[in-house]
């Protein structure tokens, strides 16, 4: 492994890494998909507990994806990955040529590396360009949002996707700013967008600007509502899926989604409440504070209807 992968692999904390492995119920000859394969650090917790069993990794970041086969190699014939968006789960998984799954895992959350790697453009502490893009072979920046789209579609993406009350005020400020190429400088005009009064809370102004053109830009909600509609059909009866959320638009799809399962008898909800990160884990990984895990397991008596 080289100084590069090893740096990324120190880095790289999986969240609610305890609590994952623990609803997964991952048996020593099962077969196991991480539709989300990012690091590979809950992954490799999941390729130690295998002995005849294998996982299969997903991922739509390229850069990502080369980082986990290298932190994972040593496993062998354990684990294939796939470059490929988690909304295929149901064909990647059918290219695999594996047997229907044990468990499914996603995280839906960004890694360490994609957030502290400035070119990427994910974070507004780090000057890089305006991109954001979790696939890189996508066409739509952030850029192209934040120069071309009209202030009201700014506003709403902003309102709607980032839950930022200031909408308005900010897509306004945005328009009057542009041309807009860095982060930071994104960053700068958000933040004084937003009255000072607003200025107490716990985040930073930014904050939700910045989800909201990620979210967009690589269309993550529509993405979890498709890979959703599809996971129960890569899973045996018996089989799990966990999903680690990390804002409340995709923990209420998830939350409603299992509700739904639940009630056409598909499957049943493992997780009452949503488990979040214990006090420790937050203060050795801030990261981890937002994250929402929920379960569910496919029910046996029923094949799919789909």
């Amino acid at each position: 492994m080289n100084s590069e992968a090893e740096s990324q692999k120190v880095a790289h904390i999986p969240v609610l890494l305890r609590e994952a492995l623990e609803y997964l119920a991952v048996q020593p000859e099962g077969v196991y998909i991480d539709a989300t394969l990012g690091a590979g650090g809950h992954a490799e917790e999941i390729l130690k507990r295998l002995v005849g069993g294998r996982l299969l990794g997903l991922d739509r970041d390229p850069v990502a994806l080369a980082i986990a086969r290298q932190r994972l190699a040593g496993f062998g014939e354990k684990l294939m990955t796939l470059h490929g968006n988690f909304t295929d789960v149901d064909s990647l998984h059918a290219a695999s040529g594996f047997a229907p799954a044990d468990g499914v895992l996603a995280d839906l959350g960004l890694s360490s590396m994609q957030l502290d790697d400035a070119a990427r453009g994910f974070s507004f502490n780090l000057s890089g360009p305006l991109d954001m893009r979790a696939d890189p072979s996508t066409e739509t920046t952030a850029a192209d949002l934040v120069n071309h789209a009209g202030e009201r579609e700014l506003a709403d993406l902003i309102y709607e996707l980032g839950e930022e009350r200031h909408s308005r005020r900010i897509a306004r400020a945005i328009v009057k700013a542009r041309p807009i190429r860095l982060t930071t400088e994104l960053a700068q005009v958000v933040t004084r967008a937003i009255p000072s009064r607003a200025g107490l809370h716990q985040i930073h102004p930014a904050t939700r600007t910045f989800m909201a053109l990620r979210l967009a830009v690589n269309r993550e909600i529509e993405n979890l509502e498709q890979f959703l509609e599809r996971v129960l059909l890569v899973l045996r009866p018996g089989g799990r899926v966990v999903i680690l959320s990390f804002h409340s638009l995709e923990d209420r799809r998830v939350k409603q989604t299992f509700q739904r399962w639940q009630q056409e008898g598909r499957a049943r909800i493992l997780t009452r409440k949503v488990v979040r990160p214990a006090e420790d884990e937050v203060q050795a990984n801030p990261r981890a504070r937002s994250a929402k895990l929920r379960a569910a397991e496919k029910n046996r008596e029923i094949e799919d209807r789909d």
